[in-house]
């Protein structure tokens, strides 16, 4: 039997709640009811065929009807003649007249309540949050019980917009650092409905852009380098890590640098005389940017052999455009053949890369085109470390 069930009449509403259309109706001022169901019901040929069917559908149908159980839907009905069994009444449609029948049907009524408590109380302090409510009502149920926190947090932006402090110094009744940051997604999209747009920076954007979109203080980024050569040692410490400006700051006879991702590489790079390495950037290269002293060394680059590796590169040139790269190059590569491994084919770089030499762009082109192999990269953590230091001893 295809014929719609009770059951199945429920299972539209639930639909209808889960999407969130209820509760937005309520924030629009708006009203869904009554509202018409679907329903699938039989045809006269049924009616020939299986007359005790349908008519034990009938009596399934009207058991868990409005006029049965006090609530829910009601039954549209039409009279249809037959021949044989004569005149009939039917079911036609079902209407859910009312919000209350529906949600006493689908047991959703204490959420209702607490959701309209909930959005009347955001919409009297915050009235420019309409349209989110609109948009978000099942996640305000979902945060429930921490959602006059939540408020508060809001309130305490819109008096202090950008405070330049780190988030552990919000001082906010029952508000916690874990509090906002397991809740960052939903903080910058309630922020961004409240504050003014002077007190919004829209470049910082995602999880990592919190602080900065919103004028909080950040987690310092750091310079993570190694001094090559023990007379350059600062008071015996040679791995050091200290912020941008500090590192720009550096008054030590530094003639050479080198630049390599991989932390182990840069833990294990062998001295050399007046320089230092630098590791673990990644894309934070643009910290080096604004570093009077690395204008003036040598600087080298040691990246994967793939095409972001190349990317890479290209970056640091675009604020070094002196910089070298080391063991970046084809004899290299044929020299590791039996290193040679994939790049993700998902991640690689397509773009075009104008700030590479001639050698670097005739074998980035082979890589990024598969002349070599599909999906080509030699990690330079693969590399051999005697190839490392006879590189190092010809510059």
């Amino acid at each position: 039997m295809s014929w719609t069930t009770p059951d199945e009449l429920r299972q539209q509403l639930l639909r209808q709640w889960e999407r969130g259309d209820w509760l937005a109706a309520y924030v629009r001022g708006e009203s869904l009811f009554p509202l018409t169901l679907r329903l699938r019901r039989p045809t006269s040929r049924d009616l020939a065929e299986d007359f005790v069917a349908v008519r034990r559908w009938v009596q399934q149908l009207q058991a868990g009807s409005r006029d049965e159980r006090g609530y829910g839907y009601g039954i549209k009905w039409r009279r249809v003649n037959h021949r044989v069994h004569g005149a009939n009444d039917l079911p036609a449609g079902a209407i859910v007249p009312s919000e209350a029948d529906g949600l006493r049907l689908i047991g959703r009524e204490r959420e209702a309540a607490r959701f309209r408590a909930l959005a009347e109380e955001t919409l009297r302090r915050f009235p420019s949050l309409a349209d989110w409510l609109a948009r978000r009502p099942l996640q305000v149920l979902a945060e429930a019980g921490a959602w006059p926190r939540i408020l508060d947090v809001l309130d305490w932006f819109r008096a202090h917009p950008r405070p330049g402090i780190y988030l552990r110094q919000l001082d906010i009744p029952g508000v916690d650092t874990k509090f906002i940051e397991a809740r960052r997604r939903l903080f910058t999209e309630l922020l961004d409905a409240v504050l003014p747009e002077a007190a919004i920076d829209p470049s910082a954007t995602g999880a990592r852009g919190f602080e900065r979109r919103f004028g909080l203080r950040e987690k310092p980024a750091l310079v993570r380098f190694r001094l090559l050569d023990p007379a350059l040692y600062v008071q015996g410490l040679s791995d050091l890590s200290v912020p941008p400006e500090q590192f720009a700051d550096l008054h030590l006879p530094v003639r050479r640098v080198f630049i390599t991702e991989n932390e182990i590489n840069g833990l294990a790079f062998p001295d050399h005389p007046g320089s230092l390495v630098i590791f673990g950037l990644g894309y934070g290269l643009e910290r080096l940017a604004g570093v009077p002293w690395l204008e003036r060394a040598e600087v080298w680059y040691w990246g994967d052999i793939d095409t972001h590796g190349f990317a890479m590169l290209h970056r640091l040139r675009t604020r070094l455009p002196h910089a070298r790269s080391l063991l970046m190059d084809r004899e290299t590569l044929e020299m590791h053949r039996e290193m040679w491994g994939r790049e993700p084919a998902n991640k690689r770089f397509t773009g075009r890369l104008s700030l590479l030499t001639e050698a670097e762009q005739a074998l980035f082109q082979d890589l990024r085109e598969d002349t070599l192999q599909d999906c080509l990269r030699l990690e330079q953590e693969r590399i051999g470390f005697g190839h490392l230091e006879r590189a190092l001893r010809q510059i």
